[in-house]
């Protein structure tokens, strides 16, 4: 008989194990076939410029002799953008900084730490299941009776394994729209990334066409103190001779002095520079030093593209397009606290007094059942929560179409600056060339006693001038190109950002550095 309760037990148990896998597996249908609240994100629409060219390419310049665009027109940067100038050094150096600049590794943690929020997002969506183990051993008062006699009182053991499963099934999109929400947020992180890095490598190119720049302006200088050394002899010879008067040499002096300490002058800049540079790659200054090599050359024609192209190729657009994804999500979420939340538990598992009985069928204890919660009243507070999220919406949305119009901004800026500097330098090398036959001439009129020594220090000085405008304005043509491809993008474009799919596949360590 006692075998036949088993049996009886033992049959009742299975059924209930199958009531409960068929009332887990209709929950699971319905979670699928769940509604998702909130509204549908449909992607901002940006105002685009019209025309097929940018206002300020020098294509539609016909008369424009200097500095051009790449052709054809709609042809794009792409990967290692700094390798267009030719320069080996610069490649080497901005190869370093992927690797060592801290700015980057940060934002690269920052994405890394996006992609484990959107697993603990995933969390959600699974049931939690708690096992334990306990033991306790008690004994009972000897006098809870009302008997006059104490008695030894009760003394129990009680060994338990319990398991508990607690799951809430996301039947109005709460969670689902928690994983949206993270996903989109992990994109931001990752075209935030990629700005940065952006922003190091043009940086890095900047930093290193400036102090090119200052090793030119330095030899510029360093010739103009031998001219003026020549220059002082010259003076000297002239007045020992009793041909000129001392007020040549203290002039030629002076000149001398100054060309000195403007050389001298450069040297802080140049320095300021290169511990940019060290820093920038993750080197302390003191450790890093570079070079004297005086360089001043015209940027390589750079591919614009069409206006149409830009929104598509820039991370800062991107990541406040991603950002708009993100607040709707977060709206949904607040329209899902207005629905209840269902939780389905479950407990089970063996208790007994002794371990030979632990694990025998009739120790088991098992409980089911689902438990449904509303909020009734809170003060308005998921209302209020509500409009929060719409208003975030709402600000980032009008952010994102000012990102949009200061690119374009930006890349206009940059194409006319490249474009004006460019027949600027035409003109300062003319003017240059003006400036030395001047200095040739007074200098032959002062030997032949025409013209005092003065006038040939002011036909000095407008060539040191010129040479030094000249220089400066060549390395700002050179560092505006340099903002030119940031601002059309840096050869990144949309496609390159991770999915959202992509970004909760895994967030183990050896993720590479995109």
């Amino acid at each position: 008989m006692h075998r036949i309760n088993l049996l009886k037990e033992r049959r009742m148990m299975i059924c209930n194990y199958r009531r409960v896998v068929a009332a887990v597996a209709v929950t699971s249908l319905l979670l699928l076939s769940g509604c998702l609240v909130g509204p549908k994100y449909h992607p901002p629409v940006a105002q685009v410029p019209a025309a097929p060219n940018y206002k300020e390419s020098p294509v539609n310049f016909q008369d424009e002799q200097g500095w051009k665009v790449a052709s054809p027109q709609d042809q794009m940067l792409k990967g290692k953008w700094w390798e267009i100038y030719n320069q080996p050094e610069l490649n080497a150096l901005e190869d370093q900084l992927e690797i060592n600049n801290q700015n980057i590794q940060m934002y690269f943690q920052n994405f890394m730490e996006a992609r484990a929020i959107v697993a603990e997002a995933r969390a959600s969506l699974w049931p939690t299941i708690t096992a334990g183990i306990g033991g306790t051993r008690s004994k009972q008062s000897g006098t809870l009776t009302n008997a006059t006699i104490a008695n030894t009182g009760r003394t129990s053991t009680n060994l338990s394994l319990p398991i508990d499963i607690a799951w809430t099934p996301d039947f109005f999109g709460k969670f689902r729209n928690q994983i949206r929400a993270s996903q989109y947020g992990a994109q931001v992180s990752a075209a935030d990334l990629q700005n940065e890095k952006l922003t190091e490598e043009a940086a890095l190119a900047q930093f290193y066409f400036e102090i090119r720049g200052q090793d030119a302006l330095e030899k510029i200088l360093a010739d103009t103190v031998e001219a003026d050394q020549k220059s002082l002899d010259l003076t000297k010879t002239l007045y020992e001779t009793g041909i000129d008067a001392y007020i040549s040499v203290a002039e030629a002096e002076a000149t001398l002095q100054s060309a000195k300490a403007n050389l001298s002058d450069l040297g802080i800049m140049r320095a300021q520079y290169e511990h940019a540079i060290a820093t920038l790659l993750g080197k302390p200054a003191t450790d890093f030093s570079m070079p004297d090599k005086p360089m001043l050359v015209a940027p390589p024609p750079i591919p614009v593209g069409v206006p149409s192209q830009l929104l598509e190729r820039r991370p800062d657009v991107a990541a406040a397009e991603r950002l708009l994804a993100e607040d709707n999500a977060v709206i949904g979420i607040g329209y899902g606290a207005f629905f209840p939340n269902v939780t389905l538990s479950a407990t089970g598992g063996f208790q007994s007094s002794s371990f030979g009985n632990w694990f025998t069928w009739p120790s088991r204890f098992w409980s089911i059942g689902p438990q449904i919660t509303q909020t009734v009243f809170n003060g308005w507070l998921y209302r209020a929560q509500l409009h929060q999220y719409t208003a975030t919406y709402n600000a980032n949305l009008a952010s994102y179409r000012q990102t949009t119009l200061t690119a374009f901004q930006q890349v206009e800026d940059a194409l006319a600056t490249v474009r004006i500097t460019s027949q600027e330098i035409r003109d300062r090398q003319a003017a240059l060339k003006a400036s030395q036959q001047y200095l040739d001439l007074e200098l032959g009129r002062y030997q032949t006693g025409i013209d005092p020594y003065v006038d040939v220090i002011i036909a000095q000085n407008t060539v040191l001038a010129d040479q030094v405008t000249l220089a400066n304005a060549q390395v700002q043509q050179m560092v505006s190109s340099v903002n030119l491809i940031v601002a059309l993008g840096g050869g990144w474009d949309r496609t390159q950002l991770p999915t959202p799919q992509q970004v909760g596949h895994t967030t183990s360590a050896d993720y590479k550095l995109p």
